[in-house]
Parts: C-alpha cells; structure tokens; sequence
C-alpha cells in the first residue's frame, strides 16, 4: 500500500493519461484491452465502467489478478499497477461518473442491465517519470557506460509488496 501522499503522487501521473490498458488472466494466457479511466481522484482504487456480460469480467470471476498499465511516450509517463479486480453494478458510481463517452457504449442509457464498474483495488506498482528526450537520455547513458555507472534517465519507484 502507499501513503496518501504517493497515491496523490500516482493520481499526478495517470489523471491526465485516463486511457490504460488492463491485464486479465484468460485462462493460462494475458489478455489486454484499453479502458478509460473516469474517476475523479486516487485513494487506492480505480474506476471502469464494463459491460457486465463482457469476456473480462467473465475473466475476473475465474482469476481477480490484473494489471492496470498507463502510458504517456510524450511526456515520458509510464505506470503499471497491479492489484485485484471484481465487477459491480453500482448506482450511485454509475450516476457518479455518468458522461457522454460512456453513454455512446450503453445506448439504453444508465439503467441498462449490463451497465457496471470495474473496481481495481491496487496493491502495488511501480511508475517511471522521464522529463529527457531521446537524445538526452541517449547522452547519460553513453556518459554513464563511460564512467561504469548506471544511466539517471530519471525517476524509478517501486511501492506495495514487491
């Protein structure tokens, strides 16, 4: 788990990504998909909406490890989070984080039967944060094979149980 103040730090780097890319297990294979994200903060736990009869929740009722990974090549953003899903149709979250987007996927509106949320409860993770070009980086990792050190290509952190 993380403190209140990394998980601001962890919503700081996916709020403004919102579309991430969840793992199930299907079987003894991996399979992704693309979601967005909806919720409006971090504290532990994210936010999807599903259709209640997709293949993924049919995955989660099998085996509730996922991965959850969000990327951003151009500001050199990248998470991946790992924790446990389950799917739940919940009103008040559905009315909560309602909006066209979502609408366009469920034509008979909010009180659709298949309407419900994905809920990811994060258990841990780890993010890497690059303000360097390509050509910057590609300098402090010449400069660092140099000395014998390892490149700094910036920041690297780990947190939950690794």
């Amino acid at each position: 788990m993380s403190s209140p103040e990394h998980k601001q730090k962890i919503w700081n780097l996916i709020n403004n990504i919102k579309n991430a890319m969840l793992t199930t297990h299907h079987g003894k294979e991996l399979r992704s998909r693309p979601m967005v994200l909806v919720q409006d903060d971090y504290d532990g736990t994210l936010w999807f909406y599903t259709d209640l009869e997709s293949e993924k929740v049919f995955e989660l009722e099998d085996d509730n490890d996922v991965c959850v990974t969000f990327s951003d090549p151009h500001d050199h953003v990248y998470v991946s989070l790992t924790g446990t899903g389950r799917a739940i149709r919940d009103k008040a979250l559905i009315e909560r984080y309602w909006n066209p987007v979502i609408a366009a996927w469920f034509p008979e509106g909010k009180e659709s039967p298949n309407v419900g949320m994905l809920e990811i409860k994060v258990t841990k993770g780890e993010h890497w944060n690059s303000d360097s070009s390509k050509m910057v980086k590609s300098i402090k990792t010449t400069a660092a094979k140099m000395k014998g050190e390892k490149p700094d290509l910036g920041e690297h952190e780990k947190f939950g149980t690794q």
